[in-house]
């Protein structure tokens, strides 16, 4: 099964993810008239800012078995069978907020849909009919830095645990590693230079 993965060290919280989400969730699917959308269409995907400065990009992970799902007392949160994705059945979320409650990542939110003038359960979709016609979910598609990937759950374990090999033993033989991206790298720099006038505290 194919998911989203992040590599957290290639975000650089430019939110390109956060506007193609909600322009892919809107009633015309474009930028410009997003703003006239009633409900104004909010991410699915949202950039978290962590110690220093430090972002991550948080969405649904479509878990294997689901708590939202085993928690809905309605079936209002489904497992679509030929993609694994997790999904809401609008019409039959009661919002009790039982899915909210069990989700480990905090990665449902509720929001009045473009059909029903009521409060929904509201979540990353995996972007299903993008699926269908064989593309990827819009937050992946509009990355520029390589943080999102979509890929085969194994083929990203295969590829982390070669990165990691090489990265030790370049160590190792004292072999520079590879870099990031030159400008991946100079917003890290910069980063770490506001971290050093205030860093931000983990909370207690």
């Amino acid at each position: 099964m194919k998911t989203v993965f992040v590599k957290v060290e290639r975000c650089v919280s430019c939110r390109h993810c956060e506007i193609a989400c909600s322009v892919e969730h809107s009633h015309n699917k474009d930028i410009l008239p997003l703003l006239n959308d009633k409900p104004n269409p909010q991410p699915r995907i949202k950039v978290g800012m962590g110690v220093d400065f430090l972002t991550f990009p948080n969405r649904c992970r479509h878990c294997d078995p689901a708590p939202c799902d085993q928690a809905c007392p309605t079936g209002a949160i489904f497992r679509h069978e030929l993609s694994g994705s997790v999904l809401v059945r609008e019409d039959k979320c009661i919002s009790c907020q039982m899915c909210a409650m069990v989700c480990p990542f905090s990665a449902i939110t509720f929001q009045k849909t473009l059909t029903k003038n009521r409060f929904v359960s509201y979540k990353c979709d995996n972007c299903i009919e993008r699926l269908k016609a064989g593309g990827i979910p819009a937050c992946v598609e509009s990355c520029k830095t390589g943080a999102l990937i979509f890929e085969e759950i194994n083929e990203i374990s295969q590829s982390s645990k070669q990165d990691i090999v090489m990265k030790i033993t370049k160590e190792i033989k004292g072999v520079e590693s590879s870099k990031l991206p030159e400008n991946i790298r100079i917003f890290e720099n910069i980063l770490e230079k506001i971290a050093r006038l205030g860093p931000i505290a983990s909370s207690s």
